[in-house]
C-alpha cells in the first residue's frame, strides 16, 4: 500500500506518519514510498491501540524528565497543597513548571481552558500527579476560602477604607432564566427600546448593562445570555448583582435552564423576584408554574412563602410597572448593602470586553466604588492596563465620569481584560507590572506570518480548530461548551489558536499549515480573503448562533472519526443440502431455525459447534422467486460466498455489521 494512502486512511499527514511508524515499532524509513499490504492492514487495525500506548509511553517519559529536571534544580518534589479551586496559571506556579507544559497536559486530557480559568481540585490533582507530584487538599473553612475570592476582595475595596463616607448607589439587577422565556423582551419593554431584533435568533449573545430611572431612582440592569452555552457568563453576571429577576414563561413552566439559573442565584445569596411572563398567552398557567417552583422550595408570598412573584407580559407591558415597584421596594429593604465609598479611587468589575475595528480595545465596566473619570490609570492584579481615553454610557453617549452603580464603556486600554476581572484605579502607573501583554499572547496566541511553518505535535484522531470571535466573553463560552462535548475514544479537539476580530490572512495561513478548520463567531470574512481561501483550500465557517457552531464541531467530529461497528445477530440456518459449487462459493438448501436472514448478511459456519469460517449471503430464493427475507421455519435456497466448503448439517450463524452512532 502506498504510504500516502495509508496516511489518508489513518487521517494523519504523510510526514507525521513516517515519524510515528518507527516509534510504534515498524521498521519503515523516512524515504519509504510503500508499506507491505499485510503490515498496512495490521497498522490500520491496531492504530488506536498503538497510539494510546505511544502516548502513555510519552507521558511516562515526560514525567520522568520533569522529575529529573526539578531534582537537578534542587526543587522539593514532596506533596503540594492545592485548594478546592485554582487558576491554571497559579497551578503552573505551584508546580514550578512553564504554563505551556500545564496547558499541553490539560489539552492531552481533553480539557480546553484559558490560563485564567479555575480548575476544581480533582482536575488539578490529576494534572499534577500526571506531572509527577503528589497532592494534598488544602483544608480551609468556608469563611477563609471565601475571603480569597474576587467577590470578597471587591467587598473590602468598596466599603472598608478607614474614614470612608458611605453613600447609596443604584441597585444592580440581573435578569436570568430559560432561553426564549422572554428575558430580553422584558428588558426591552423596561427600557422602551428594541435590541432583541438585533440579536441572532432572539437569543442574547453577550452580557450588557443598562440603566433606567423610575420615580427619581436609578436602576441598573444586567442582561445575561439565555443560551446554555453561556453558563460561565451568567455566573459572573450574578456575582455583581444585588437582586435577581428569574423569568419563567407561564406557558412553558420550569425548564433545565430555569433550574440552572436558580442554582446560580442561590449560590450568589441575593434576593429574587420571580417574573411569570407571557400571561397573555391562551395556554398560560401561572398556578402550574408556581407549583413547579414550589417543588424547588421557591414559594410565593401568596402561598405563605418568602419569594415575591410578579405576573407580567413583556409583550403587552402588563404588570411591568408593578415589577419595577417591587424591585424598588426590595432595593429599599437592602439599602444597607447598597452603601459604598464614593470618595475612594474607583474600583469596578469587567462586564464585557472586545476588540472593535474602529474603537480598538473596548471594555464595559460596572463601577462599584469611587467616581471613574477620563484619564484614570487602570490596573488589574497590579498590572498596568492603560489610561482611560474615552467613556460612553449605555446610550453610547460620551461622558466625563461614571458614578458607583453605573455601567460604562471604556476605550483606550492597552490589553483586553477578562470578564469578571476587578479593575482598580491608582494615582500613577509607577511600580506597576507591565506583563499584561505577555499574558495576552499566551491566552490568544499570535498567528504566524504567511509561509511560516507551524509545529505539530499531536497524534491520534483530532479536529484542529482556529477560533475567531467578536468578544472575550463569547470565546470563553464557546471554549467551555466545546470542552463539555462527549468526544469519541482517542479523539481530541486541538484548539490551535483563538483570537478576536475578523478572520485574517494569517488565520488562513495557519489553518493551511496545520490542516485546521477556521470557525468564526459574530465576525466577518473580508471579501479580499475569499479568493485566498479558495486557492488554499481551507475550510472557513462563520456563525452568529452558538448552537450552530457547536453543531458544526460535532458534524466535523463525525466526519473525521473512523466508524466503529458492532455485530448484531439475525438468525440461524441449518444446511440441509449442497446443490452446486459456484465461482466464489456455493448454492445450498437450508432451514431457518431462528430469527430471519437477509441478502448481504454475514455468517459464521459452525460444524459441531466449532467455528470454521465466515462468508456472506448473496441471494435467497423461496420456490423459484428471489426474496428479501426468510424467517424462522422457512426452507429456502441460498447463494453464499465463502472460502470454506460447507457440509450438510453445518449451521450458519447469520449476522450483520451495525455502525455505532456517535452520541454527544
Amino acid at each position: 500500500m502506498n504510504i500516502t494512502e495509508l496516511a489518508r486512511k489513518l487521517r494523519v499527514s504523510t510526514k507525521e506518519l513516517k515519524v510515528l511508524l518507527p516509534e510504534l515499532g515498524f521498521d519503515i524509513g523516512q524515504r519509504a514510498i510503500k508499506v507491505d499490504d499485510t503490515v498496512a492492514e495490521q497498522i490500520i487495525k491496531n492504530w488506536r491501540k498503538l497510539i494510546a500506548e505511544y502516548q502513555a509511553k510519552l507521558s511516562l517519559k515526560k514525567n520522568a524528565e520533569t522529575i529529573a529536571a526539578a531534582a537537578e534544580a534542587g526543587k522539593d518534589l514532596g506533596p503540594i497543597e492545592l485548594p478546592s479551586k485554582i487558576a491554571v496559571k497559579d497551578l503552573a506556579v505551584k508546580l514550578g513548571l512553564p504554563l505551556s507544559v500545564i496547558m499541553r497536559e490539560l489539552m492531552r486530557n481533553g480539557i480546553i481552558v484559558s490560563l485564567n480559568e479555575p480548575l476544581d481540585f480533582d482536575t488539578a490533582s490529576i494534572i499534577a500527579e500526571d506531572l509527577g507530584r503528589k497532592v494534598l487538599k488544602k483544608e480551609m473553612d468556608g469563611e477563609e476560602e471565601l475571603s480569597g475570592s474576587k467577590h470578597e476582595k471587591l467587598k473590602e475595596l468598596v466599603r472598608d477604607r478607614i474614614g470612608a463616607e458611605l453613600k447609596s448607589r443604584p441597585p444592580v439587577i440581573v435578569i436570568m432564566g430559560h432561553v426564549d422565556h422572554g428575558k430580553t423582551k422584558l428588558l426591552d419593554t423596561i427600557r422602551t427600546t428594541n435590541i432583541m431584533e438585533g440579536e441572532s435568533g432572539g437569543i442574547t449573545q453577550h452580557i450588557g448593562a443598562y440603566q433606567i430611572e423610575k420615580n427619581g431612582k436609578l436602576l441598573t440592569f444586567i442582561d445575561t445570555p439565555g443560551h446554555e452555552a453561556f453558563t460561565t457568563m451568567r455566573t459572573r453576571g450574578s456575582r455583581v448583582a444585588d437582586l435577581a429577576i428569574l423569568v419563567v414563561a407561564a406557558d412553558d413552566g420550569v425548564q433545565p435552564q430555569t433550574l440552572e439559573a436558580l442554582r446560580i442565584i442561590k449560590n450568589a445569596g441575593i434576593p429574587m423576584i420571580v417574573a411569570i411572563n407571557k400571561i397573555d398567552k391562551p395556554d398560560a398557567n401561572p398556578e402550574k408554574t408556581k407549583q413547579e417552583l414550589a417543588k424547588e422550595n421557591i414559594i410565593s408570598e401568596e402561598w405563605g412563602g418568602k419569594t415575591m412573584f410578579a405576573p407580567i407580559s413583556a409583550k403587552t407591558g402588563v404588570g411591568i410597572d408593578k415589577l419595577i415597584d417591587a424591585i424598588i421596594l426590595i432595593a429599599e429593604t437592602e439599602e444597607e448593602k447598597l452603601l459604598t465609598d464614593w470618595g475612594r479611587l474607583p474600583v469596578g468589575t469587567i462586564i464585557e470586553s472586545h476588540m472593535d475595528k474602529s474603537e480598538g480595545t473596548v471594555a464595559t465596566i460596572l463601577v462599584q466604588a469611587g467616581v471613574l473619570k477620563n484619564g484614570n490609570v487602570v490596573t488589574i492584579d497590579n498590572i498596568f492596563y492603560g489610561k482611560i481615553k474615552m467613556m460612553k454610557n449605555h446610550l453610547n453617549e460620551r461622558i466625563d465620569e461614571a458614578r458607583p452603580g453605573t455601567p460604562v464603556k471604556v476605550l483606550g486600554l492597552k490589553a483586553l481584560p477578562a470578564v469578571g476581572d476587578i479593575i482598580e484605579v491608582l494615582e500613577s502607573e509607577k511600580g506597576l507590572s507591565r506583563t499584561v501583554k505577555r499574558e495576552s499572547r499566551e491566552q490568544f496566541s499570535t498567528p504566524p506570518k504567511m509561509g511560516e511553518k507551524v509545529e505539530e505535535t499531536d497524534t491520534g484522531t483530532s479536529l484542529k480548530l482556529i477560533l475567531k470571535t467578536d468578544t472575550l466573553g463569547s470565546a470563553e463560552a464557546i471554549v467551555e461548551s466545546i470542552a463539555k462535548i462527549n468526544l469519541p475514544k482517542s479523539f481530541k479537539i486541538d484548539l490551535i489558536s483563538r483570537g478576536l476580530g475578523s478572520i485574517s490572512e494569517n488565520d488562513i495561513s495557519r489553518a493551511k499549515s496545520a490542516e485546521a478548520v477556521v470557525a468564526g463567531f459574530n465576525v466577518r470574512i473580508p471579501t479580499t480573503l475569499i479568493s485566498v481561501i479558495a486557492e488554499e483550500k481551507v475550510e472557513v465557517k462563520t456563525f452568529d448562533v452558538i448552537y450552530d457552531l457547536l453543531d458544526y464541531v460535532k458534524a466535523k467530529i463525525i466526519e473525521i472519526t473512523k466508524p466503529t461497528y458492532t455485530k448484531r445477530e439475525l438468525g440461524n440456518v441449518k444446511i440441509l443440502k449442497l446443490f452446486k459449487k459456484t465461482k466464489k462459493g456455493h448454492i445450498i438448501g437450508g432451514r431457518i431455525t431462528k430469527g430471519e436472514i437477509t441478502p448481504k448478511s454475514f455468517f459464521t459456519i459452525k460444524r459441531k459447534d466449532v467455528p470454521i469460517g465466515d462468508g456472506i449471503i448473496t441471494e435467497i430464493q423461496s420456490g423459484k422467486e428471489t426474496v428479501r427475507t426468510a424467517a424462522s421455519g422457512q426452507e429456502c435456497g441460498i447463494s453464499i460466498e465463502s472460502l470454506i466448503t460447507p457440509e450438510e448439517g453445518d449451521m450458519l450463524e447469520v449476522w450483520e455489521r451495525v455502525m455505532e452512532e456517535i452520541k454527544f
